[in-house]
């Protein structure tokens, strides 16, 4: 009888304290973080046109050797309008970033880790917080590299490194690259919910200074992402070609 009066009690003070404090209201209670999950896209500023892609600047300050390796790739790839995408290969960081919008991203969040996905090319990104962050000497570079991420009030905090070398991107870099993005949510002048992130790139051995940017996206409600299948078009492509092989081979006999 005692066992099933402190149960009863419990749950009594379970529900209470759920009534006190309902979903909406613990959302708003000092220590809760903004909310970033949702598929975002292009955000165009009153008055602007919208941009075609998330270049960069032509003259970024590189530093000579970064120039000279800059330049060669560039000449390596002008004849043949080449890229890598036309390989099935994702932009890598920041290209990733500053792209998504021409076709949409989507951010998953939970309070150990962050995911975004980005409908060009599939790429995914995983921004981790707290205990979920490995020690340096344990990331393994990649194109997108490793992103570790802190909350400062209402603004996350996203820094990457652990990046590969890349003369192909929008913004090349080195592997030493540092990449730090601080995102906060604004309001347009109609109301819509806006994602802004404030982004800088600081690699002393291919810019003479850090550059700087700022990329911002619009929520959309009702968006999703659909399927992006470059390697199933290559495939496609690659069993065309062999069976026009083929058949060519069967003409000559």
């Amino acid at each position: 009888m005692l066992r099933t009066l402190l149960a009863f009690i419990a749950i009594a003070s379970a529900v209470a304290l759920a009534a006190a404090h309902p979903p909406a209201a613990r959302a708003a209670q000092p220590n809760a973080h903004p909310d970033l999950s949702g598929v975002w896209t292009w955000y165009i500023e009153p008055g602007q046109a919208r941009a075609l892609r998330g270049g960069a600047p032509l003259d970024l300050p590189f530093t000579p050797p970064a120039k000279q390796k800059v330049d060669a790739y560039r000449a390596l790839m002008a004849p043949t309008g080449d890229n890598p995408g036309a390989h099935c290969l994702g932009y890598g960081m920041p290209g990733s970033m500053t792209f998504s919008g021409g076709y949409p991203m989507e951010i998953i969040q939970r309070t150990d880790q962050i995911t975004v996905i980005y409908e060009a090319h599939s790429e995914i990104r995983h921004w981790y917080l707290g205990s979920k962050i490995i020690p340096a000497a344990d990331r393994i570079p990649a194109r997108n590299g490793y992103s570790t991420a802190h909350w400062e009030n209402d603004t996350l905090v996203v820094e990457t490194s652990a990046l590969k070398e890349q003369e192909d991107g929008s913004y090349p870099h080195s592997d030493q690259a540092l990449i730090v993005e601080r995102y906060h949510l604004e309001k347009s002048s109609r109301g819509a919910q806006v994602l802004v992130a404030e982004w800088t790139l600081t690699d002393p051995s291919f810019y003479t200074r850090p550059i700087q940017a700022v990329k911002k996206w619009a929520l959309d409600p009702k968006g999703i992402l659909l399927p992006y299948e470059c390697n199933e078009e290559t495939w496609l492509d690659h069993l065309e070609q062999l069976r026009k092989g083929k058949t060519a081979s069967a003409a000559y006999k």
